[in-house]
Protein backbone atom coordinates (compact mmCIF):
# COMPACT_ATOMS: atom_id res chain seq x y z
CA UNK A 1 0.00 0.00 0.00
CA UNK A 2 1.08 3.65 -0.47
CA UNK A 3 2.33 5.53 2.40
CA UNK A 4 2.89 9.15 3.32
CA UNK A 5 5.97 9.68 4.17
CA UNK A 6 7.09 12.34 7.02
CA UNK A 7 6.87 15.86 6.09
CA UNK A 8 10.27 17.67 4.52
CA UNK A 9 9.69 20.45 6.45
CA UNK A 10 6.83 20.96 8.89
CA UNK A 11 6.00 24.23 10.52
CA UNK A 12 5.87 25.30 14.09
CA UNK A 13 2.01 25.63 15.70
CA UNK A 14 0.45 28.59 13.87
CA UNK A 15 0.61 31.90 15.44
CA UNK A 16 -0.48 33.76 12.88
CA UNK A 17 -3.25 36.23 13.47
CA UNK A 18 -5.78 37.73 11.32
CA UNK A 19 -3.65 40.72 10.60
CA UNK A 20 -1.10 38.51 9.31
CA UNK A 21 -2.49 35.37 7.96
CA UNK A 22 -0.05 33.14 6.51
CA UNK A 23 -0.79 33.28 2.56
CA UNK A 24 -0.97 30.16 0.18
CA UNK A 25 -1.93 29.96 -3.80
CA UNK A 26 -2.59 27.83 -6.47
CA UNK A 27 -0.77 29.30 -9.80
CA UNK A 28 -1.48 28.43 -13.05
CA UNK A 29 -2.69 28.97 -16.22
CA UNK A 30 -6.02 28.81 -16.84
CA UNK A 31 -6.61 28.51 -12.76
CA UNK A 32 -9.90 30.40 -13.03
CA UNK A 33 -11.55 27.22 -12.52
CA UNK A 34 -9.84 25.99 -9.57
CA UNK A 35 -11.57 24.82 -6.16
CA UNK A 36 -8.61 24.76 -4.61
CA UNK A 37 -9.24 28.01 -2.54
CA UNK A 38 -12.30 26.96 -1.23
CA UNK A 39 -10.71 23.27 -0.72
CA UNK A 40 -8.03 24.86 2.28
CA UNK A 41 -10.40 27.21 3.30
CA UNK A 42 -12.54 24.57 4.65
CA UNK A 43 -9.82 22.45 5.41
CA UNK A 44 -8.26 25.55 7.59
CA UNK A 45 -11.72 25.70 9.10
CA UNK A 46 -12.07 22.35 10.14
CA UNK A 47 -8.21 21.95 11.68
CA UNK A 48 -8.39 25.91 13.58
CA UNK A 49 -5.43 26.75 11.07
CA UNK A 50 -6.02 30.71 10.20
CA UNK A 51 -4.47 31.17 6.45
CA UNK A 52 -5.90 32.53 3.63
CA UNK A 53 -5.48 30.70 0.26
CA UNK A 54 -5.97 32.14 -3.52
CA UNK A 55 -5.46 31.79 -7.34
CA UNK A 56 -2.33 33.26 -8.85
CA UNK A 57 -2.81 32.89 -13.32
CA UNK A 58 0.92 32.87 -14.37
CA UNK A 59 1.33 34.15 -17.88
CA UNK A 60 3.05 31.16 -19.78
CA UNK A 61 6.02 32.36 -20.08
CA UNK A 62 6.17 33.69 -16.84
CA UNK A 63 6.23 31.20 -13.76
CA UNK A 64 9.77 31.92 -12.16
CA UNK A 65 9.16 35.98 -12.14
CA UNK A 66 5.56 35.74 -10.75
CA UNK A 67 6.77 32.78 -7.78
CA UNK A 68 9.22 35.36 -6.72
CA UNK A 69 7.48 38.49 -6.81
CA UNK A 70 4.51 36.54 -4.81
CA UNK A 71 7.39 35.10 -2.45
CA UNK A 72 8.57 38.44 -1.99
CA UNK A 73 5.25 39.19 -0.91
CA UNK A 74 5.52 36.48 1.87
CA UNK A 75 3.69 33.84 0.39
CA UNK A 76 4.90 30.59 2.67
CA UNK A 77 3.61 27.53 -0.17
CA UNK A 78 1.79 27.11 -3.04
CA UNK A 79 0.58 24.36 -5.27
CA UNK A 80 1.06 24.24 -8.87
CA UNK A 81 -1.07 23.24 -11.99
CA UNK A 82 -0.80 23.13 -15.39
CA UNK A 83 1.21 23.82 -17.07
CA UNK A 84 4.22 24.90 -14.77
CA UNK A 85 5.05 21.88 -13.03
CA UNK A 86 8.34 21.03 -14.66
CA UNK A 87 9.26 24.41 -14.29
CA UNK A 88 8.34 24.47 -10.45
CA UNK A 89 10.52 21.35 -9.78
CA UNK A 90 13.37 23.26 -11.46
CA UNK A 91 12.80 26.52 -9.09
CA UNK A 92 13.39 23.74 -5.99
CA UNK A 93 16.50 23.58 -4.27
CA UNK A 94 15.32 21.12 -2.31
CA UNK A 95 12.80 18.02 -2.93
CA UNK A 96 11.29 14.93 -1.93
CA UNK A 97 12.07 11.74 -3.42
CA UNK A 98 8.79 11.48 -5.15
CA UNK A 99 9.14 14.54 -6.48
CA UNK A 100 12.63 14.16 -8.01
CA UNK A 101 11.23 10.67 -9.51
CA UNK A 102 8.57 12.63 -11.40
CA UNK A 103 10.73 15.12 -12.03
CA UNK A 104 7.87 17.39 -11.31
CA UNK A 105 6.67 19.62 -8.72
CA UNK A 106 2.84 20.53 -7.60
CA UNK A 107 3.77 21.46 -4.10
CA UNK A 108 6.19 24.28 -3.19
CA UNK A 109 6.73 25.61 0.68
CA UNK A 110 9.35 28.78 1.21
CA UNK A 111 12.13 27.72 4.00
CA UNK A 112 13.93 30.60 4.28
CA UNK A 113 16.61 31.13 1.10
CA UNK A 114 14.84 27.27 0.21
CA UNK A 115 12.24 26.29 -2.11
CA UNK A 116 10.96 22.66 -1.00
CA UNK A 117 9.49 20.96 -4.04
CA UNK A 118 7.24 18.02 -3.29
CA UNK A 119 4.52 16.04 -5.54
CA UNK A 120 1.28 15.08 -3.79
CA UNK A 121 -0.54 14.63 -7.06
CA UNK A 122 -0.02 10.65 -6.87
CA UNK A 123 -0.84 9.95 -3.70
CA UNK A 124 -4.09 12.00 -4.10
CA UNK A 125 -5.36 9.82 -7.15
CA UNK A 126 -3.99 6.30 -5.49
CA UNK A 127 -5.93 7.08 -2.29
CA UNK A 128 -9.26 8.74 -4.39
CA UNK A 129 -8.86 4.95 -6.58
CA UNK A 130 -7.96 2.38 -3.69
CA UNK A 131 -10.37 4.14 -1.13
CA UNK A 132 -13.34 6.29 -2.39
CA UNK A 133 -13.25 4.40 -5.25
CA UNK A 134 -12.68 1.09 -3.58
CA UNK A 135 -10.99 -0.17 -6.79
CA UNK A 136 -7.32 -2.18 -5.88
CA UNK A 137 -4.50 -1.18 -8.33
CA UNK A 138 -2.79 -4.42 -6.83
CA UNK A 139 -2.40 -6.96 -9.70
CA UNK A 140 -4.29 -5.30 -12.61
CA UNK A 141 -3.34 -4.20 -15.71
CA UNK A 142 -3.75 -0.12 -15.53
CA UNK A 143 -3.29 2.00 -18.25
CA UNK A 144 -2.06 5.73 -18.24
CA UNK A 145 -2.90 8.00 -20.83
CA UNK A 146 -0.22 10.76 -21.33
CA UNK A 147 3.76 11.68 -20.62
CA UNK A 148 3.30 15.15 -19.38
CA UNK A 149 3.62 17.17 -15.78
CA UNK A 150 0.23 15.39 -14.57
CA UNK A 151 1.44 11.77 -15.84
CA UNK A 152 5.30 11.83 -14.10
CA UNK A 153 3.54 12.85 -10.73
CA UNK A 154 0.95 9.94 -10.67
CA UNK A 155 3.53 7.08 -12.10
CA UNK A 156 5.70 6.43 -9.11
CA UNK A 157 3.05 6.33 -6.35
CA UNK A 158 0.71 4.19 -9.14
CA UNK A 159 3.89 1.98 -9.56
CA UNK A 160 4.33 1.44 -5.52
CA UNK A 161 0.74 -0.08 -5.31
CA UNK A 162 2.01 -2.78 -7.58
CA UNK A 163 0.32 -3.67 -10.73
CA UNK A 164 0.62 -6.60 -12.51
CA UNK A 165 1.38 -4.25 -15.90
CA UNK A 166 1.09 -0.53 -16.26
CA UNK A 167 1.04 1.11 -19.86
CA UNK A 168 2.04 4.40 -20.60
CA UNK A 169 0.43 5.66 -24.15
CA UNK A 170 0.98 8.96 -25.14
CA UNK A 171 0.63 10.94 -28.46
CA UNK A 172 4.20 11.88 -28.58
CA UNK A 173 5.94 8.32 -28.35
CA UNK A 174 9.13 9.74 -27.42
CA UNK A 175 7.59 11.50 -24.44
CA UNK A 176 6.15 8.34 -23.23
CA UNK A 177 9.67 6.29 -23.76
CA UNK A 178 11.48 8.69 -21.66
CA UNK A 179 8.84 8.85 -19.24
CA UNK A 180 8.95 4.94 -19.10
CA UNK A 181 12.69 5.03 -19.51
CA UNK A 182 12.91 6.81 -16.32
CA UNK A 183 10.66 5.29 -13.92
CA UNK A 184 12.02 1.30 -15.30
CA UNK A 185 14.62 0.44 -12.48
CA UNK A 186 11.38 1.47 -10.07
CA UNK A 187 9.06 -0.56 -11.65
CA UNK A 188 11.45 -3.77 -11.39
CA UNK A 189 12.11 -3.13 -8.03
CA UNK A 190 7.73 -3.42 -7.78
CA UNK A 191 7.42 -6.29 -9.85
CA UNK A 192 5.46 -4.56 -12.06
CA UNK A 193 6.25 -4.61 -16.06
CA UNK A 194 6.27 -1.36 -17.16
CA UNK A 195 6.29 -0.47 -21.28
CA UNK A 196 5.49 2.24 -23.58
CA UNK A 197 2.98 1.98 -26.36
CA UNK A 198 1.02 3.93 -28.69
CA UNK A 199 -2.61 3.77 -29.44
CA UNK A 200 -2.68 1.83 -32.22
CA UNK A 201 -0.75 -0.72 -30.27
CA UNK A 202 -2.80 -1.36 -27.08
CA UNK A 203 -4.20 -4.61 -27.13
CA UNK A 204 -6.27 -6.64 -24.52
CA UNK A 205 -8.10 -5.16 -21.59
CA UNK A 206 -7.68 -3.00 -18.91
CA UNK A 207 -8.31 -2.97 -15.02
CA UNK A 208 -7.94 0.63 -14.15
CA UNK A 209 -7.94 3.49 -17.32
CA UNK A 210 -6.36 6.82 -16.27
CA UNK A 211 -6.36 10.05 -17.97
CA UNK A 212 -3.62 12.26 -17.54
CA UNK A 213 -3.68 14.08 -20.90
CA UNK A 214 -5.10 17.72 -21.94
CA UNK A 215 -7.50 16.45 -23.87
CA UNK A 216 -10.20 17.08 -21.89
CA UNK A 217 -9.40 20.52 -21.61
CA UNK A 218 -9.47 21.26 -24.86
CA UNK A 219 -11.95 19.19 -25.76
CA UNK A 220 -10.34 16.68 -28.17
CA UNK A 221 -11.04 12.84 -29.13
CA UNK A 222 -10.88 10.33 -26.26
CA UNK A 223 -7.24 9.63 -26.58
CA UNK A 224 -7.43 5.64 -26.34
CA UNK A 225 -9.35 3.05 -28.38
CA UNK A 226 -12.75 1.45 -27.49
CA UNK A 227 -11.57 -2.21 -27.51
CA UNK A 228 -9.59 -1.57 -24.31
CA UNK A 229 -12.18 -0.84 -22.28
CA UNK A 230 -13.45 -4.26 -20.06
CA UNK A 231 -16.72 -3.78 -18.87
CA UNK A 232 -17.02 -2.72 -14.87
CA UNK A 233 -12.91 -1.64 -15.31
CA UNK A 234 -12.60 2.08 -13.62
CA UNK A 235 -12.17 4.93 -16.23
CA UNK A 236 -10.64 8.14 -14.31
CA UNK A 237 -10.22 11.71 -15.36
CA UNK A 238 -7.64 13.75 -13.59
CA UNK A 239 -9.86 16.74 -14.61
CA UNK A 240 -13.32 17.38 -13.30
CA UNK A 241 -16.41 19.89 -13.81
CA UNK A 242 -17.41 19.28 -17.17
CA UNK A 243 -13.65 18.71 -18.86
CA UNK A 244 -14.01 15.31 -17.77
CA UNK A 245 -17.92 14.56 -18.63
CA UNK A 246 -16.44 13.00 -22.23
CA UNK A 247 -14.44 10.78 -20.91
CA UNK A 248 -17.11 10.17 -18.27
CA UNK A 249 -19.75 9.39 -20.97
CA UNK A 250 -17.54 7.56 -22.63
CA UNK A 251 -17.32 4.76 -20.22
CA UNK A 252 -20.54 4.74 -19.55
CA UNK A 253 -21.05 4.13 -23.11
CA UNK A 254 -18.02 1.07 -22.65
CA UNK A 255 -20.21 -0.63 -19.80
CA UNK A 256 -17.15 0.90 -17.21
CA UNK A 257 -17.31 3.14 -14.65
CA UNK A 258 -16.46 6.60 -14.67
CA UNK A 259 -14.77 8.74 -12.06
CA UNK A 260 -13.90 12.51 -12.24
CA UNK A 261 -10.42 13.92 -10.70
CA UNK A 262 -11.78 15.67 -8.48
CA UNK A 263 -11.27 13.18 -5.10
CA UNK A 264 -7.77 13.70 -6.64
CA UNK A 265 -7.71 17.24 -6.13
CA UNK A 266 -8.94 17.00 -2.85
CA UNK A 267 -6.87 14.52 -1.80
CA UNK A 268 -3.78 16.10 -2.91
CA UNK A 269 -4.83 19.21 -1.60
CA UNK A 270 -5.04 17.60 2.19
CA UNK A 271 -1.22 16.35 1.43
CA UNK A 272 -0.03 19.71 0.48
CA UNK A 273 -2.31 21.06 3.79
CA UNK A 274 -0.10 18.41 5.89
CA UNK A 275 3.47 19.29 4.67
CA UNK A 276 2.43 23.17 4.90
CA UNK A 277 0.95 23.02 8.44
CA UNK A 278 1.81 19.68 10.17
CA UNK A 279 -1.92 18.76 10.60
CA UNK A 280 -4.26 16.19 8.27
CA UNK A 281 -7.39 17.47 7.38
CA UNK A 282 -10.81 15.87 6.74
CA UNK A 283 -10.38 15.12 2.83
CA UNK A 284 -13.03 12.55 3.24
CA UNK A 285 -15.76 14.90 4.39
CA UNK A 286 -14.84 18.04 2.52
CA UNK A 287 -14.58 15.65 -0.52
CA UNK A 288 -18.34 14.53 0.29
CA UNK A 289 -19.07 18.54 0.79
CA UNK A 290 -17.44 19.81 -2.43
CA UNK A 291 -19.58 17.12 -4.59
CA UNK A 292 -22.67 18.20 -3.03
CA UNK A 293 -21.88 21.68 -3.72
CA UNK A 294 -21.00 21.01 -7.20
CA UNK A 295 -24.49 18.85 -7.82
CA UNK A 296 -26.85 21.63 -6.33
CA UNK A 297 -25.15 24.30 -8.28
CA UNK A 298 -25.34 22.18 -11.76
CA UNK A 299 -28.99 20.96 -10.40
Amino acid sequence: MHQHPAPPHRHPAPTDTADDLAHYAVLGNPVAHSRSPWIHARFAELTGQQLRYDRQLCPLDGFAATLAHLRQQGLRGCNVTVPFKFEAFAAATRTTERARLAQACNTLAFEGSDTVGDNTDGVGLVTDITRHAGQPLRGQRVLLLGAGGAAAGVLGPLLAEQPAELVVCNRTTAKADALVQAHLAYATQQNCELTSQSSHALEGFFDVIINGTASSLGGDAIPAPDRVVRPGALVCDMMYGPAAQPLLDWAQRLGARGRDGLGMLVEQAAESFWLWRGVRPPAQQVLAELRQQLATHTA
